[in-house]
């Protein structure tokens, strides 16, 4: 089972078209291909319906998109962290500002997760709320300034206090807990900014899955994550 390391760039698929089933594969086989090349950590997280295909069949960290507090039982059109560690996903995203959670919800997954050896990359709208979900020491934080999800108005060149508060108040609480940093990024500009800003890298959803070479832009991309020369 890969381990997640950082910096580390994290392609979430959504449930965009271009990124289903079979293509669901191909982007993580050429995400895996960027990442053996460069040396850089690269996960995806694929639609619920591929995530046994995908986590199968490459050698890359595969996550969830979200998943639910209940435990294995009578709860039609859930998905526990049960299915998602036998599908063979190392961990999932929590609390997307696509899919929200309460705090107390939040932490029930962290904690459920933590005991099946699964991780957590927690969302968070603002650097306060960054703040509060690090004190349950998932693996991750990522702060996503929801207004500039899918804009392509990178939140690393829009608004880069998000990132440095986010940082600074995630340190506080849990030193140990990396902050990534999503929304609005589109290239690899961005990306090294982001790192600049003090984050240890960056989810990105349109930007890869909808460009039209995937391998162009999956490998500028995580470019970004490497040290300027």
């Amino acid at each position: 089972m890969t381990k997640l390391t950082f910096p580390v760039l994290i392609i979430n698929m959504k449930t965009y078209s271009e990124s289903l089933g079979k293509r669901a594969l191909e982007l993580a086989r050429v995400a895996e291909k960027v990442s053996k090349d460069l040396g850089v950590c690269i996960a995806v997280c694929p639609q619920y319906v591929d995530l046994r295909l995908v986590a199968e069949n490459v050698d890359i960290p595969v996550l969830a998109q979200h998943a639910d507090t209940v435990d294995p039982g009578a709860h039609t059109g859930h998905v526990t962290l049960e299915a998602v560690k036998d599908a063979g996903a190392i961990g999932t995203l929590v609390n997307h500002s696509e899919r929200r959670l309460r705090l107390d919800e939040i932490r029930m997954v962290i904690e459920k997760a933590r005991r099946l050896d699964l991780v957590t990359v927690v969302c968070a709208a603002t650097a306060e709320e960054s703040g509060a979900v690090a004190i349950l020491n998932p693996a991750a934080v990522a702060v996503e300034p929801p207004e500039l999800i899918g804009t392509g108005r990178a939140v690393s060149r829009e608004k880069p206090e998000v990132i440095t508060r986010s940082v600074d108040l995630v340190k506080k609480v849990s030193p140990n807990v990396p902050v990534l940093c999503g929304a609005g990024v589109e290239s690899g500009e961005d990306v090294k900014r982001a790192l600049e800003l003090g984050a240890q890298g960056v989810l990105v959803a349109s930007a890869i899955v909808k460009a039209p070479k995937w391998e162009d832009k999956v490998r500028e991309m995580a470019l970004g994550l490497l040290p300027r020369r």
